[in-house]
């Protein structure tokens, strides 16, 4: 899967992105928000990419995808579908190094993957999870045009999240 925007490049990530995946799952704001991996070396950073994100493009047909530069092929972030066991749609997830936060980089990848999820891989209902505490996630679902539903507590997950969807409940 690749898709390309007017800055970005979209597409599967694969074990030689794990520099970047260490990188991005080590950020403050990855931290703060989406919680500690363990992700603490780069053979760490390999099975996460193998175990999570591929694994999904095989069993799930879609996952987290790689957002890169398309000037320069540098990754810059992640925005793709998951697939949640307490969830009844795929939910858009994403995050980006703090570094290229406020540029309109995830909103641009935001909504080619959101066209993508509808037209290709024919999703009707795409929900999408974030902190209470998270306002720029907030922000931009609000910019997709989804509408906030509520809470909705994870079963691995202590704390519950504010669940957002593109379909009036």
């Amino acid at each position: 899967m690749e898709l390309y925007t007017d800055r970005l490049i979209i597409d599967e990530a694969t074990i030689t992105d794990a520099d970047f995946f260490f990188q991005l799952l080590n950020s403050p704001t990855w931290l703060e928000h989406i919680g500690d991996r363990e992700i603490k070396n780069k053979e760490d950073a390999v099975c996460y990419i193998e175990g999570r994100l591929m694994k999904s493009y095989r069993e799930n047909g879609f996952g987290l995808w790689k957002v890169s530069l398309k000037e320069s092929i540098k990754p810059i972030g992640i925005c793709g579908f998951l697939q949640r066991d307490y969830l009844d749609a795929p939910d858009i997830g994403f995050a980006m190094l703090p570094e290229f936060e406020g540029f309109g980089y995830m909103m641009e990848a935001s909504l080619a993957v959101m066209q993508f999820g509808k037209n290709t891989l024919g999703f009707t209902k795409i929900l999408a999870v974030t902190t209470e505490d998270n306002e720029r996630s907030k922000k931009l679902l609000t910019r997709l045009n989804l509408m906030e539903v509520g809470p909705v507590k994870a079963h691995d997950k202590g704390l519950p999240f504010l669940l957002f969807t593109n379909q009036i409940q």
